[in-house]
């Protein structure tokens, strides 16, 4: 057993609620998630820029571009999947909302056209995502959990601090 004076600064310090647990199996049904993602950007997306040939007409170069960017960071969520929720929940945000206020209207409008009949099943595979996510761990990390202070805390010691 330690003395008091031996202790790190990690023994020492105060815990107020235990650190969220995710199973091995819901890391990998996550993991699953970012594998679909990634392997479907980089069939679709990947070969775009690579082989794409003169000027881009611009969102269609921006959509691709950032595509690409985001497929990266799926690859990454394969090794911390953890760490890489908040892009995933993004995914899911701006999906639902475009098939929210662009989709279901034209389509209770009976107005889809052929491209946003596209974007509207590329978006569908949103589905698996949503089955992946460990909404518990979700709830507890960014709804329940106490965020990062606003302004420095006059008790806590200066060596945290940059």
């Amino acid at each position: 057993m330690k003395s008091p004076t031996t202790q790190t600064p990690l023994e020492t310090r105060e815990v107020t609620a235990p650190p969220a647990q995710v199973s091995l199996l819901r890391l990998y049904l996550l993991r699953f998630g970012y594998l679909v993602i990634a392997v479907g950007l980089a069939v679709t997306k990947w070969p775009l820029l690579i082989t794409h040939d003169g000027p881009w007409p611009l969102f269609e170069g921006v959509e691709t571009c950032m595509l690409v960017a985001l497929s990266l960071l799926w690859i990454l969520g394969l090794r911390y999947p953890l760490q890489m929720l908040p892009v995933l929940l993004f995914e899911i945000g701006w999906k639902l909302i475009w098939l929210a206020v662009i989709a279901v209207p034209m389509l209770l409008a009976d107005d889809l056209d052929a491209a946003t009949l596209s974007v509207l099943f590329a978006c569908l595979w949103i589905v698996i995502v949503l089955a992946v996510i460990p909404w518990r761990y979700v709830v507890r990390q960014y709804i329940l959990k106490q965020g990062d202070p606003w302004r420095p805390n006059v008790t806590r010691p200066d060596g945290d601090q940059l």
